[in-house]
């Protein structure tokens, strides 16, 4: 317990409240459980109490603990021989509650190493969850599906979090309106264009007119050329972010001056307990290789299953794994940036959506070809003309929402029914999964 009562401070976030990391989390600060008796608190053994408090900060200390007895129950289904769609079913529950932990668990390494390997960290770890239902999908040669959930994560963050956090802060704060850092945006959008480029390429390049089987070898060597380029260009971007020009990334002081006493009144200690890693450095360590592990295996069940539960359900794979799966995967941290939109700190929820979905099309994507190309496995950067058609309406909606450093709710409204019409698109859509 030594351990868990010494001070730390919080590293990756400066006096003037700006993140230094690549993607924000916000799981100790939205969702975490606070006790006044820790699990174990009363039991004499150092060790076993220890490990006590840490089970107590990482599975009970979240209000989604609720839903982890859905993870033994996924197993059981799964070795049981239970019907598929509830095996699918139930390890989406699981994969969404994980991820919020693992999203917990990478902060609070980065509390211990520092602001600029903290930020590395959590940029990396940030969409781990994808990564690997990505790579398990290559794995059983399921590409469709690797570019269906890559391609999902990046709309549903352009649209349907950012929409709808732009709609629930102009509603909570209909008179005065939102300002946002503008800067921070048209760095974003700059990055999506880059890739939405890469993704449009070999596309065009199957539509030159050329028989198939002379493009595909030119459009697959292509691809991995784009993402290498694209990898280059996000490790540029991270260097710019966490270097070079950090400033663009700091939150705007103009709405914190509005509202100083709000501040000080009500969140003065609030903000001193956030600022406090709750467990140490090895013991974040082994829970996070321990949940990814869980997360990793559940992706396994998500993949094998998805085809049996679209077609029990009557939905389509393709609004499975595009909707689906990257709303429930992820719903704890959206639920966390709409919460900030509330708060009026619209630069936060604007740092999770639009950092998660650059994130998403310049490092997971480009990373997945990469990785196929290593296990033998063609995957390219064409994404059929529905999906590239829908990615590139999507960023200039976002670059034109965001021009002008202002929000109010209409804008997050068209943005959500945007992703409405999308999700009908491929609710309608009966394209099988090709292996």
């Amino acid at each position: 317990m030594g351990s868990l009562q010494e001070p730390w401070v919080l590293e990756n976030v400066d006096s003037k409240g700006s993140v230094r990391h690549g993607k924000i989390n916000m799981s100790s600060s939205l969702l975490r459980t606070k006790s006044d008796l820790p699990l174990g608190s009363r039991v004499r053994c150092p060790m076993l109490r220890h490990f006590l408090a840490n089970l107590h900060e990482v599975v009970l200390g979240t209000k989604l603990s609720v839903i982890f007895p859905v993870i033994p129950l996924a197993f059981v289904a799964h070795f049981y021989g239970f019907g598929r769609p509830w095996v699918f079913a139930l390890s989406l529950l699981g994969v969404s509650a994980l991820a919020e932990r693992i999203s917990f668990l990478t902060e609070q390494i980065a509390y211990y190493i520092g602001p600029t390997v903290g930020g590395l960290v959590n940029a990396t770890c940030g969409n781990a969850t994808e990564l690997i239902i990505a790579i398990f999908a290559l794995r059983q040669n399921k590409i469709d599906m690797v570019k269906y959930s890559l391609l999902g994560s990046v709309l549903s963050n352009l649209l349907l979090v950012l929409g709808t956090s732009l709609f629930c802060g102009g509603i909570a704060h209909l008179r005065k309106g939102q300002k946002f850092n503008r800067r921070q945006a048209e760095v974003n959008c700059i990055l999506l264009l880059l890739a939405l480029l890469c993704h449009s390429l070999p596309l065009l390049f199957r539509m030159s007119g050329a028989s198939a089987a002379d493009t595909a070898d030119p459009i697959l060597q292509l691809s991995r050329a784009s993402s290498v380029v694209m990898l280059i260009a996000y490790i540029t971007y991270l260097v710019f972010q966490l270097f070079t020009h950090s400033q663009f990334f700091e939150a705007q002081e103009e709405p914190k001056d509005e509202e100083d006493g709000a501040l000080e009144q009500g969140g003065g200690e609030g903000k001193e307990e956030e600022e406090e890693a709750v467990i140490g450095f090895w013991s974040a360590f082994v829970w996070l290789v321990g949940l990814t592990s869980l997360i990793s295996l559940l992706s396994e069940y998500l993949v094998e299953t998805i085809e049996d539960a679209s077609y029990s359900w009557g939905i389509s794979v393709s609004f499975n794994s595009m909707i689906l799966l990257p709303i429930v995967g992820n719903a704890a941290e959206h639920a966390g940036a709409i919460v900030f939109a509330f708060k009026d700190k619209l630069d936060i929820s604007l740092g999770v959506a639009l950092g998660s979905a650059t994130q998403i099309s310049m490092f997971a994507v480009p990373l997945c070809v990469i990785a196929a190309w290593i296990m033998g496995i063609d995957m390219d950067l064409n994404f059929n003309l529905l999906e590239t058609g829908c990615l590139a309406l999507s960023i200039v909606a976002v670059a034109f929402t965001l021009q002008d450093g202002n929000s109010h709710y209409l804008k997050g409204l068209i943005l959500i029914l945007l992703y409405s019409v999308i999700g009908a698109c491929f609710f309608v859509s009966k394209t099988p999964l090709t292996t």
